[in-house]
């Protein structure tokens, strides 16, 4: 299973880690992803979703 989100597709990147005498290292950023219960066409089902789409309401969470 990949680190993405299953609304927006959001997942890990890379890029590089600075220190204070300019040196760089590689390092990678991270989705915030969650699991979720959603409601996806009328069924429940758990999908991992990042924080900006759960404060976005872009999904119904199950009751």
């Amino acid at each position: 299973m990949a680190r993405s989100c299953d609304i927006c597709g959001k997942e890990t990147i890379r890029g590089n880690r600075v220190s204070h005498s300019n040196r760089r290292t590689r390092r990678v950023f991270r989705a915030n992803l969650r699991t979720v219960k959603a409601n996806v066409k009328g069924t429940v089902k758990t999908l991992r979703v990042c924080t900006s789409c759960i404060s976005a309401n872009k999904v119904v969470k199950a009751v």
